[in-house]
């Protein structure tokens, strides 16, 4: 593998409300390696974002390993423009809970020697998306039962 794509997203039903997260890892060539999404309770759209970041960034340091992580170009892409234009610097951190994150996230992304930010139209970001709702319904489903 030459290159590690990460798709990240993040939804809240309700702003706030339930929230999940969607990541899906894939080489170069657009071939999925893996795919995660997690139910993160009730949160922002702006913090489910940042979670899905979080959650990648952690997830690639574990699969990887932190040697792979300096060598291989890693590309997180999201629809999120708060998240990737925060993440480059462009766009400054107001909220106290996103001040948070984005410190959680900016010390994760320190280990990462070749780590680019790219902001993406949403009809790329469909999967990523299609796993965090599913994760959402699933959750919806299982306290209905409850």
């Amino acid at each position: 593998m030459q290159k590690l794509i990460i798709y990240v997203d993040g939804g809240a039903r309700g702003n706030p409300g339930p929230a999940a997260l969607g990541v899906v890892f894939c080489d170069e060539k657009g071939k999925v390696l893996k795919k995660y999404s997690q139910c993160i309770g009730k949160a922002s759209n702006n913090e489910a974002e940042y979670q899905g970041l979080i959650f990648a960034l952690k997830k690639a340091k574990s699969l990887l390993g932190k040697e792979k992580i300096k060598k291989i170009p890693i590309e997180i892409r999201s629809d999120s423009e708060l998240l990737i234009k925060q993440m480059r610097g462009e766009y400054k951190i107001k909220t106290p809970r996103i001040q948070s994150l984005f410190l959680t996230a900016w010390n994760l992304k320190i280990d990462f020697k070749n780590l680019k930010f790219s902001l993406i139209p949403r009809e790329e970001n469909k999967e990523a998306d299609r796993l965090l709702n599913e994760a959402l319904d699933a959750e919806t489903r299982s306290q209905k039962l409850l």
